[in-house]
């Protein structure tokens, strides 16, 4: 079952915030060992701490890595202002590597915020930091909002 189902009659933010408050998180969440830790209208910030896991051949985290963690702030920062009978998908997300991250990193959180919101589009942002606030990779998002059927 959708982690979102049992929230499905709820706003984004309330959505969110219930899951969070349950402790939950989405199934890619699980696999790629991220959470959403903090929401507020327009936006959200999802902690994570890359380990061997994510590896490339090269011995650096996969960028991957932090593509789903920006795509995800960039997301919920949008679903924070949804109402209950909207949802959202990404369209376009342009990420920009600013360093390599090891399982030496420590925990990183993206933070994403919604820039502008409309009837049926939506562009969001989102930074990659580590603890000191070291830039890793960031991240402009284009998604399209609709009705859910």
């Amino acid at each position: 079952m959708n982690v979102f189902e049992e929230f499905r009659d709820l706003t984004g933010l309330e959505q969110l915030r219930a899951l969070i408050k349950a402790g939950r998180r989405p199934p890619i969440g699980e696999t790629l060992g991220f959470t959403l830790v903090e929401v507020d209208p327009g936006r959200a910030v999802f902690a994570g701490t890359p380990g061997p896991n994510v590896y490339n051949p090269l011995g650096s985290i996969h960028g991957g890595y932090a593509a789903a963690l920006l795509d995800s702030a960039c997301g919920c920062a949008t679903h924070s202002k949804l109402n209950a009978a909207q949802a959202y998908t990404t369209l376009e997300l342009k990420i920009a590597y600013h360093k390599a991250m090891t399982d030496q990193t420590g925990e990183v959180r993206a933070t994403g915020t919604l820039l502008s919101i409309g009837r049926r589009v939506a562009f969001a942002e989102a930074k990659l930091t580590d603890a000191a606030g070291k830039l890793y990779a960031s991240a402009t998002s284009t998604l399209l909002v609709f009705e859910r059927g």
